[in-house]
Protein backbone atom coordinates (compact mmCIF):
# COMPACT_ATOMS: atom_id res chain seq x y z
CA UNK A 1 0.00 0.00 0.00
CA UNK A 2 1.24 3.82 -0.90
CA UNK A 3 2.09 5.99 1.84
CA UNK A 4 1.31 9.70 0.74
CA UNK A 5 4.48 11.56 1.74
CA UNK A 6 3.31 14.86 1.01
CA UNK A 7 0.53 17.04 -0.53
CA UNK A 8 0.38 17.76 -4.18
CA UNK A 9 -0.21 21.17 -5.41
CA UNK A 10 -2.35 19.52 -8.08
CA UNK A 11 -3.17 15.27 -8.10
CA UNK A 12 -2.91 16.26 -12.39
CA UNK A 13 0.03 14.64 -14.14
CA UNK A 14 2.83 17.53 -14.64
CA UNK A 15 2.69 16.74 -18.86
CA UNK A 16 2.16 20.25 -19.57
CA UNK A 17 3.96 23.55 -18.78
CA UNK A 18 0.47 25.49 -18.14
CA UNK A 19 0.10 29.22 -18.78
CA UNK A 20 -0.51 30.80 -15.58
CA UNK A 21 -4.37 31.81 -16.33
CA UNK A 22 -7.14 29.10 -15.46
CA UNK A 23 -9.60 29.78 -18.33
CA UNK A 24 -13.49 29.62 -17.70
CA UNK A 25 -15.34 30.29 -20.58
CA UNK A 26 -15.39 31.18 -24.11
CA UNK A 27 -17.18 32.87 -27.13
CA UNK A 28 -15.93 33.56 -30.78
CA UNK A 29 -12.39 34.83 -30.45
CA UNK A 30 -12.30 35.24 -27.16
CA UNK A 31 -12.13 33.99 -23.47
CA UNK A 32 -12.06 34.83 -20.11
CA UNK A 33 -10.06 33.60 -17.12
CA UNK A 34 -11.38 33.34 -13.42
CA UNK A 35 -11.43 37.20 -12.63
CA UNK A 36 -13.03 37.80 -15.92
CA UNK A 37 -10.27 39.16 -18.04
CA UNK A 38 -10.95 38.81 -21.74
CA UNK A 39 -8.08 37.90 -24.12
CA UNK A 40 -8.00 37.30 -27.82
CA UNK A 41 -7.60 34.12 -28.16
CA UNK A 42 -5.54 33.16 -31.39
CA UNK A 43 -4.43 29.93 -30.46
CA UNK A 44 -8.08 28.33 -31.14
CA UNK A 45 -6.96 25.81 -28.93
CA UNK A 46 -4.20 24.75 -31.10
CA UNK A 47 -5.83 24.56 -34.32
CA UNK A 48 -8.90 22.86 -32.84
CA UNK A 49 -11.46 25.87 -32.49
CA UNK A 50 -12.08 26.67 -35.86
CA UNK A 51 -15.80 28.24 -35.86
CA UNK A 52 -14.04 30.12 -32.58
CA UNK A 53 -15.38 28.77 -28.92
CA UNK A 54 -18.82 27.57 -28.60
CA UNK A 55 -20.50 28.06 -32.29
CA UNK A 56 -24.10 28.17 -32.05
CA UNK A 57 -24.79 25.75 -34.64
CA UNK A 58 -22.67 23.40 -33.07
CA UNK A 59 -23.91 24.29 -29.59
CA UNK A 60 -27.28 23.63 -31.03
CA UNK A 61 -26.83 20.66 -32.70
CA UNK A 62 -25.26 19.14 -29.42
CA UNK A 63 -27.86 20.24 -27.00
CA UNK A 64 -30.31 18.29 -29.39
CA UNK A 65 -28.35 15.37 -29.34
CA UNK A 66 -27.48 15.17 -25.73
CA UNK A 67 -31.39 15.08 -25.43
CA UNK A 68 -31.58 11.93 -27.70
CA UNK A 69 -28.62 9.61 -27.01
CA UNK A 70 -24.75 10.01 -25.88
CA UNK A 71 -23.38 6.76 -26.75
CA UNK A 72 -23.87 3.40 -28.53
CA UNK A 73 -21.49 0.74 -29.98
CA UNK A 74 -20.21 0.39 -33.14
CA UNK A 75 -22.17 -2.49 -33.88
CA UNK A 76 -25.27 -0.43 -34.66
CA UNK A 77 -25.68 2.02 -37.54
CA UNK A 78 -25.19 5.42 -35.91
CA UNK A 79 -27.02 8.04 -38.15
CA UNK A 80 -25.23 11.31 -37.72
CA UNK A 81 -21.86 8.86 -38.04
CA UNK A 82 -23.09 8.27 -41.58
CA UNK A 83 -24.30 11.53 -42.41
CA UNK A 84 -20.37 12.99 -41.40
CA UNK A 85 -19.10 10.36 -43.39
CA UNK A 86 -20.98 11.21 -46.01
CA UNK A 87 -20.34 14.56 -45.86
CA UNK A 88 -16.40 14.29 -45.33
CA UNK A 89 -16.71 12.00 -48.93
CA UNK A 90 -18.68 14.69 -51.20
CA UNK A 91 -15.97 17.14 -50.41
CA UNK A 92 -12.94 15.30 -51.12
CA UNK A 93 -11.62 12.48 -53.25
CA UNK A 94 -12.07 9.77 -50.86
CA UNK A 95 -14.67 7.30 -50.89
CA UNK A 96 -14.27 5.53 -46.76
CA UNK A 97 -13.92 7.21 -43.49
CA UNK A 98 -13.12 5.53 -40.35
CA UNK A 99 -13.96 7.39 -37.01
CA UNK A 100 -11.60 7.61 -33.70
CA UNK A 101 -11.47 10.37 -30.84
CA UNK A 102 -7.87 11.91 -31.61
CA UNK A 103 -4.94 13.39 -33.99
CA UNK A 104 -2.68 10.85 -32.91
CA UNK A 105 -5.48 7.56 -33.39
CA UNK A 106 -5.84 8.73 -36.59
CA UNK A 107 -2.42 8.74 -38.07
CA UNK A 108 -1.99 5.15 -36.06
CA UNK A 109 -4.70 4.15 -37.90
CA UNK A 110 -3.60 5.64 -41.28
CA UNK A 111 -0.37 3.71 -40.50
CA UNK A 112 -2.43 0.40 -39.77
CA UNK A 113 -4.01 0.77 -42.92
CA UNK A 114 -1.07 0.99 -44.83
CA UNK A 115 0.90 -1.83 -43.81
CA UNK A 116 -2.35 -4.01 -43.40
CA UNK A 117 -2.71 -2.79 -47.34
CA UNK A 118 0.81 -3.60 -48.47
CA UNK A 119 0.39 -7.18 -46.39
CA UNK A 120 -3.24 -8.43 -47.05
CA UNK A 121 -3.94 -6.64 -50.42
CA UNK A 122 -0.91 -6.51 -52.48
CA UNK A 123 -0.10 -9.61 -51.04
CA UNK A 124 3.78 -8.25 -50.33
CA UNK A 125 6.33 -8.32 -47.32
CA UNK A 126 6.24 -4.56 -46.98
CA UNK A 127 5.96 -2.62 -43.84
CA UNK A 128 7.80 0.46 -43.95
CA UNK A 129 6.98 4.46 -43.80
CA UNK A 130 8.87 6.82 -44.55
CA UNK A 131 8.45 10.49 -42.50
CA UNK A 132 10.41 13.60 -42.14
CA UNK A 133 12.46 15.32 -39.78
CA UNK A 134 11.13 17.87 -37.81
CA UNK A 135 7.91 16.02 -37.86
CA UNK A 136 4.87 15.59 -35.81
CA UNK A 137 2.49 12.80 -35.77
CA UNK A 138 1.65 11.87 -32.43
CA UNK A 139 2.05 10.23 -28.81
CA UNK A 140 1.85 6.97 -29.24
CA UNK A 141 4.21 4.63 -29.65
CA UNK A 142 3.70 4.15 -32.90
CA UNK A 143 2.86 8.10 -33.59
CA UNK A 144 6.14 8.99 -32.15
CA UNK A 145 8.50 6.52 -33.83
CA UNK A 146 6.83 8.33 -36.89
CA UNK A 147 7.59 11.59 -34.95
CA UNK A 148 11.02 12.46 -36.18
CA UNK A 149 12.08 14.63 -33.48
CA UNK A 150 14.73 13.36 -30.76
CA UNK A 151 12.84 15.40 -27.97
CA UNK A 152 9.14 13.62 -28.52
CA UNK A 153 10.96 10.28 -28.62
CA UNK A 154 13.34 10.82 -25.62
CA UNK A 155 12.75 8.07 -22.58
CA UNK A 156 10.51 5.94 -24.45
CA UNK A 157 13.11 3.30 -26.35
CA UNK A 158 13.19 0.83 -27.74
CA UNK A 159 10.70 2.59 -30.85
CA UNK A 160 8.82 0.47 -32.84
CA UNK A 161 10.35 -0.31 -35.71
CA UNK A 162 9.61 0.46 -39.35
CA UNK A 163 10.03 3.96 -40.14
CA UNK A 164 12.56 6.14 -41.83
CA UNK A 165 13.24 9.79 -41.75
CA UNK A 166 14.69 11.97 -44.62
CA UNK A 167 14.91 15.99 -44.66
CA UNK A 168 12.41 17.92 -45.61
CA UNK A 169 12.10 19.80 -48.52
CA UNK A 170 15.25 17.76 -50.01
CA UNK A 171 15.09 17.22 -53.66
CA UNK A 172 18.37 15.57 -53.50
CA UNK A 173 17.16 13.52 -50.37
CA UNK A 174 14.04 11.89 -52.50
CA UNK A 175 16.73 9.84 -54.16
CA UNK A 176 16.55 7.37 -50.92
CA UNK A 177 12.75 7.39 -50.53
CA UNK A 178 11.45 4.22 -51.77
CA UNK A 179 12.99 1.11 -50.98
CA UNK A 180 11.87 -2.59 -51.17
CA UNK A 181 10.39 -2.71 -48.07
CA UNK A 182 8.31 1.03 -48.39
CA UNK A 183 5.06 0.45 -48.05
CA UNK A 184 4.16 4.42 -47.50
CA UNK A 185 5.13 7.86 -46.87
CA UNK A 186 3.70 10.14 -44.62
CA UNK A 187 3.46 13.83 -44.11
CA UNK A 188 2.72 17.17 -42.81
CA UNK A 189 1.79 19.54 -46.01
CA UNK A 190 2.17 22.60 -43.13
CA UNK A 191 4.82 21.20 -40.32
CA UNK A 192 3.02 22.79 -37.70
CA UNK A 193 5.06 21.37 -34.33
CA UNK A 194 8.28 21.58 -36.41
CA UNK A 195 8.25 25.36 -36.96
CA UNK A 196 5.33 26.15 -39.32
CA UNK A 197 7.26 25.13 -42.52
CA UNK A 198 5.21 24.64 -45.41
CA UNK A 199 6.24 21.94 -48.25
CA UNK A 200 7.64 23.18 -51.51
CA UNK A 201 5.59 22.35 -54.09
CA UNK A 202 7.81 21.21 -56.85
CA UNK A 203 9.16 18.78 -54.03
CA UNK A 204 6.00 17.21 -52.97
CA UNK A 205 5.02 16.91 -56.68
CA UNK A 206 8.28 14.91 -57.21
CA UNK A 207 7.64 12.82 -53.97
CA UNK A 208 3.81 11.85 -54.76
CA UNK A 209 5.06 10.82 -58.64
CA UNK A 210 7.83 8.35 -56.99
CA UNK A 211 5.60 7.15 -54.62
CA UNK A 212 2.65 6.48 -57.56
CA UNK A 213 5.13 5.33 -59.57
CA UNK A 214 6.02 2.43 -56.97
CA UNK A 215 2.89 1.57 -55.59
CA UNK A 216 3.52 3.65 -52.78
CA UNK A 217 0.73 4.86 -50.37
CA UNK A 218 0.96 8.86 -49.66
CA UNK A 219 -0.43 9.88 -46.17
CA UNK A 220 -1.33 13.21 -45.40
CA UNK A 221 -1.62 14.29 -42.11
CA UNK A 222 -4.25 17.10 -41.80
CA UNK A 223 -4.33 16.78 -38.08
CA UNK A 224 -3.54 20.42 -38.11
CA UNK A 225 -3.74 21.99 -41.58
CA UNK A 226 -7.13 20.30 -42.22
CA UNK A 227 -10.79 22.03 -41.68
CA UNK A 228 -9.97 25.48 -43.39
CA UNK A 229 -7.21 25.89 -41.50
CA UNK A 230 -4.98 26.76 -44.59
CA UNK A 231 -7.54 28.17 -46.95
CA UNK A 232 -9.22 25.15 -48.78
CA UNK A 233 -11.16 22.45 -46.46
CA UNK A 234 -7.78 20.48 -46.51
CA UNK A 235 -4.54 21.49 -47.69
CA UNK A 236 -3.69 18.64 -50.08
CA UNK A 237 -5.84 20.32 -52.50
CA UNK A 238 -3.93 23.18 -53.03
CA UNK A 239 -1.27 21.23 -53.90
CA UNK A 240 -2.66 19.59 -57.25
CA UNK A 241 -2.79 15.90 -56.16
CA UNK A 242 -5.17 13.24 -54.46
CA UNK A 243 -3.02 11.40 -51.76
CA UNK A 244 -4.53 7.32 -50.39
CA UNK A 245 -4.71 8.09 -47.04
CA UNK A 246 -6.01 11.71 -45.28
CA UNK A 247 -5.81 11.57 -41.59
CA UNK A 248 -8.20 14.70 -39.86
CA UNK A 249 -8.87 15.68 -36.32
CA UNK A 250 -8.67 19.38 -34.36
CA UNK A 251 -10.37 21.71 -36.21
CA UNK A 252 -13.12 18.69 -37.13
CA UNK A 253 -15.32 18.72 -33.76
CA UNK A 254 -14.97 22.85 -32.81
CA UNK A 255 -13.36 21.08 -29.62
CA UNK A 256 -15.39 17.56 -29.38
CA UNK A 257 -12.75 15.25 -29.53
CA UNK A 258 -13.25 13.28 -32.46
CA UNK A 259 -10.50 12.15 -35.39
CA UNK A 260 -10.87 10.10 -38.69
CA UNK A 261 -9.32 8.62 -41.80
CA UNK A 262 -10.05 9.34 -45.02
CA UNK A 263 -9.13 6.55 -47.97
CA UNK A 264 -10.27 5.77 -51.24
CA UNK A 265 -12.09 2.40 -52.00
CA UNK A 266 -9.44 0.46 -52.85
CA UNK A 267 -7.22 1.02 -49.63
CA UNK A 268 -9.91 1.33 -47.59
CA UNK A 269 -10.51 -2.39 -48.31
CA UNK A 270 -7.66 -3.60 -46.62
CA UNK A 271 -9.76 -2.95 -42.72
CA UNK A 272 -12.46 -5.47 -42.56
CA UNK A 273 -14.62 -6.06 -39.80
CA UNK A 274 -12.27 -7.07 -36.72
CA UNK A 275 -8.80 -5.69 -38.00
CA UNK A 276 -9.23 -2.41 -36.46
CA UNK A 277 -12.32 -0.13 -34.26
CA UNK A 278 -13.17 2.17 -31.31
CA UNK A 279 -15.69 2.00 -28.36
CA UNK A 280 -15.95 5.92 -28.95
CA UNK A 281 -14.77 6.67 -31.77
CA UNK A 282 -17.83 8.08 -34.53
CA UNK A 283 -20.42 8.33 -31.12
CA UNK A 284 -23.66 9.96 -31.38
CA UNK A 285 -22.04 13.15 -29.81
CA UNK A 286 -18.70 13.32 -31.60
CA UNK A 287 -20.03 12.92 -34.87
CA UNK A 288 -23.07 15.36 -34.10
CA UNK A 289 -19.87 18.30 -33.57
CA UNK A 290 -18.65 17.21 -36.01
CA UNK A 291 -21.54 17.01 -38.77
CA UNK A 292 -22.51 20.43 -37.48
CA UNK A 293 -18.98 22.03 -37.99
CA UNK A 294 -18.69 20.49 -41.33
CA UNK A 295 -21.63 21.80 -42.64
CA UNK A 296 -20.84 25.69 -41.36
CA UNK A 297 -17.35 25.42 -43.00
CA UNK A 298 -18.66 24.09 -45.69
CA UNK A 299 -21.59 26.38 -46.20
CA UNK A 300 -22.23 29.04 -48.94
CA UNK A 301 -19.11 31.07 -49.31
CA UNK A 302 -17.50 30.18 -45.61
CA UNK A 303 -13.93 29.30 -46.71
CA UNK A 304 -13.69 32.38 -49.27
CA UNK A 305 -14.76 34.65 -46.88
CA UNK A 306 -11.88 33.21 -44.27
CA UNK A 307 -9.54 33.12 -47.35
CA UNK A 308 -10.15 36.93 -47.70
CA UNK A 309 -9.42 37.63 -43.80
CA UNK A 310 -6.32 35.57 -44.16
CA UNK A 311 -4.67 37.75 -46.83
CA UNK A 312 -5.51 40.61 -45.22
CA UNK A 313 -4.16 39.33 -41.99
CA UNK A 314 -0.86 38.12 -43.72
CA UNK A 315 -1.11 41.74 -45.47
CA UNK A 316 -0.73 43.62 -42.14
CA UNK A 317 2.01 40.93 -41.07
CA UNK A 318 4.10 41.61 -44.28
CA UNK A 319 3.92 45.04 -43.02
CA UNK A 320 5.32 44.39 -39.46
CA UNK A 321 7.80 42.23 -41.01
CA UNK A 322 9.44 44.89 -42.58
CA UNK A 323 9.01 47.44 -39.52
CA UNK A 324 10.57 45.47 -36.94
CA UNK A 325 14.50 43.94 -37.22
CA UNK A 326 13.42 41.33 -34.62
CA UNK A 327 11.00 39.02 -37.44
CA UNK A 328 13.04 37.18 -39.42
CA UNK A 329 10.27 35.66 -41.46
CA UNK A 330 6.93 35.44 -41.25
CA UNK A 331 5.49 31.84 -42.82
CA UNK A 332 3.17 29.36 -43.52
CA UNK A 333 0.16 29.58 -44.53
CA UNK A 334 -3.68 30.74 -44.21
CA UNK A 335 -4.37 30.90 -40.52
CA UNK A 336 -1.53 28.47 -39.76
CA UNK A 337 1.23 31.33 -39.07
CA UNK A 338 4.91 30.96 -37.91
CA UNK A 339 6.86 34.59 -37.11
CA UNK A 340 10.57 33.79 -36.78
CA UNK A 341 12.12 35.83 -34.56
CA UNK A 342 15.52 36.08 -32.83
CA UNK A 343 15.14 36.14 -29.82
CA UNK A 344 13.48 33.09 -27.58
CA UNK A 345 9.80 33.25 -28.94
CA UNK A 346 8.33 32.13 -25.29
CA UNK A 347 9.36 35.61 -24.11
CA UNK A 348 6.79 36.78 -26.72
CA UNK A 349 3.95 34.66 -25.76
CA UNK A 350 4.12 35.38 -22.51
CA UNK A 351 4.23 39.67 -22.92
CA UNK A 352 1.66 39.42 -25.26
CA UNK A 353 -0.29 37.28 -22.31
CA UNK A 354 0.42 39.36 -19.77
CA UNK A 355 0.62 42.90 -21.42
CA UNK A 356 -1.62 43.03 -24.26
CA UNK A 357 -3.77 40.01 -23.51
CA UNK A 358 -3.33 38.26 -26.76
CA UNK A 359 -2.77 34.40 -26.51
CA UNK A 360 -0.54 32.93 -28.84
CA UNK A 361 1.65 29.45 -28.96
CA UNK A 362 5.78 28.88 -29.49
CA UNK A 363 6.57 26.28 -32.64
CA UNK A 364 9.68 25.42 -31.45
CA UNK A 365 12.56 27.77 -29.57
CA UNK A 366 12.58 30.92 -32.24
CA UNK A 367 8.64 30.33 -33.93
CA UNK A 368 5.78 31.95 -32.72
CA UNK A 369 2.64 30.09 -33.65
CA UNK A 370 -0.62 32.09 -34.65
CA UNK A 371 -3.79 30.04 -34.97
CA UNK A 372 -7.20 32.38 -35.45
CA UNK A 373 -10.21 30.91 -35.25
CA UNK A 374 -11.63 31.01 -39.32
CA UNK A 375 -14.47 33.26 -37.89
CA UNK A 376 -12.35 35.84 -36.74
CA UNK A 377 -13.23 39.78 -37.81
CA UNK A 378 -11.80 42.35 -39.47
CA UNK A 379 -12.25 44.39 -36.41
CA UNK A 380 -10.32 41.47 -34.79
CA UNK A 381 -7.56 40.98 -36.66
CA UNK A 382 -7.01 44.68 -36.82
CA UNK A 383 -7.09 44.15 -32.73
CA UNK A 384 -4.11 41.90 -33.04
CA UNK A 385 -1.79 43.36 -35.41
CA UNK A 386 -2.17 46.46 -33.42
CA UNK A 387 -1.26 44.41 -30.23
CA UNK A 388 1.41 42.43 -32.12
CA UNK A 389 3.29 45.97 -33.42
CA UNK A 390 2.82 46.92 -29.63
CA UNK A 391 4.66 43.48 -28.87
CA UNK A 392 7.49 43.69 -31.43
CA UNK A 393 7.80 47.56 -30.38
CA UNK A 394 8.14 46.89 -26.92
CA UNK A 395 11.30 43.90 -27.15
CA UNK A 396 12.52 46.21 -29.81
CA UNK A 397 13.52 49.30 -27.30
Amino acid sequence: MSIKLKQQASNVMATYNRFPITLTKGKGSYVWDEVDQSYLDYTSGIATCNLGHVPNMVKKAMQQQLDRLWHCSNLYTIPSQEALANELVQHTVFDQVFFCNSGAEANEAAIKLARRYAQTVKQSNQYEIVTFKQSFHGRTLATLAATAQEKIQTGFNPLMPGFRYLPYNDKDALTDLIRPETCAVMLELVQGEGGVISADPSWVQQLVQQCKENEVLVLIDEIQTGIGRTGPLFAYQDYGFEPDVVSVAKGLGSGFPIGAILAKDDVAQAFQAGSHGSTFGGNPLATTAGLATLQMITDSNFLQASTEKMSYFWSGLKQLEDKYRSIKLVKGKGFLIGIEVEEKAIDYVTKAREDYHLLLLVAGPHVLRILPPLTTTQAEIDTALTKLDSLFLSQSS
